[in-house]
């Protein structure tokens, strides 16, 4: 079994670089949207949660005829109370399951690597108190951390070849919010395989290219924000790197980080780049906002720094739909 710290990706999670997680559920008084849930009139919120309620129990059916209407389910947001089935139907982690019956206890052995748990606490104590993540935290004994734990071991005795990659703890992370350690895990083995193939192995392959894709796309969308940043001379991986390997699970509010993840599972990962892309015009694409970006240095800072208006979950969801046409044209971000 291999462990690796990505050489200039260990910063993701771990040390004095790591921005941790706190951004995520910290955004009090900065993202009127934060909670937007709980503005939705109860009477709406039960209507949706009985149509995905109907959608889940006959979800063959749904696949097969209505996949549109699922997709458009999925862009306005999926239920609270469902949303974890919800994934688990969307990603196919519950077929997986269903094919591999106690493999994820299997996988567990009573032998732990020595390097893992010093790892996982090192991650664990750099977020911040009020963030989602803090329940995870290791030293605190059973519960979430311990589980967080087991899931990442088990996909690295699961995919020896690739070994643990720091930036599968945020996803596993997020998943675990919302399922059970079993179910958490085969969704991530689906996001590792399916939606994000290549992105944590070690050369890195897929995310590059990604990045070069991503920065094709920038052209169209956004000729100054690329005209900028190809003068700068700056790789797409200094900035999206941890946007991609970590589905924006560490740079989102955490409304809108599942927001973004209810249609991702949907739509796949072109939903990440149509993300980018926003984040990247609104922070770049005009000469008003390069104003401060005189360097490499302050253009990377202004990216670290986005404005909590377009990390709004109801901004993120409509400008990417706006943008969405701009994706037929490249590989990889094929419309349905």
């Amino acid at each position: 079994m291999k462990v690796r710290e990505d050489s200039g990706l260990a910063r993701l999670v771990s040390g004095a670089e790591a921005r941790a997680f706190t951004s995520l559920g910290t955004s009090d008084g900065c993202c009127p949207l934060l909670h937007r849930l709980e503005e939705i009139p109860l009477e709406v919120l039960r209507q949706r949660e009985s149509k995905w309620l109907d959608m889940l129990n006959n979800w063959d059916k749904w696949m097969a005829k209505k996949h549109k209407k699922i997709r458009l389910r999925c862009q306005k947001g999926i239920p609270p109370s469902l949303r974890g089935r919800a994934w688990q139907y969307l990603s196919g982690g519950k077929v997986k399951l269903q094919q591999n019956p106690g493999k994820f206890d299997v996988s567990l052995p009573s032998f732990l690597h020595p390097t893992l748990p010093s790892m996982f606490l090192g991650w664990a104590s750099s977020c911040g108190s009020n963030s989602p993540y803090a329940n995870l935290d290791l030293s605190r004994g059973p519960g979430m951390g311990q589980d967080l734990f087991r899931v990442l071991k088990a996909y690295t005795l699961y995919r020896p070849e690739e070994g643990y990659c720091q930036a599968q703890a945020p996803i596993a992370a997020v998943l675990l919010m919302h399922m059970p350690a079993e179910q958490a895990f085969w969704c991530l083995v689906q996001i590792c395989e399916k939606y994000l193939p290549g992105y944590y192995s070690e050369k890195l392959e897929a995310i590059q290219l990604d990045g070069e894709i991503l920065f094709s796309l920038l052209q169209k969308v956004s000729p100054v924000a690329h005209k900028h940043l190809s003068r700068q001379k700056i790789d797409p991986l200094l900035y999206m790197t941890e946007w991609f390997m970590c589905a924006f699970a560490r740079t989102l509010p955490w409304s809108s980080v599942l927001r973004v993840w209810d249609m991702f599972f949907c739509e796949g990962v072109k939903i990440i780049f149509r993300v980018g892309l926003v984040l990247l015009k609104h922070a770049l694409g005009s000469p008003e906002k390069l104003k401060a970006c005189q360097g490499q240095y302050e253009t990377i800072e202004q990216l670290r720094s986005l404005s909590p208006k377009i990390m709004q979950e109801a901004f993120l969801v409509q400008e990417g739909q706006v943008g969405g046409a701009s994706f037929s044209t490249l590989p990889g971000c094929s419309q349905d």
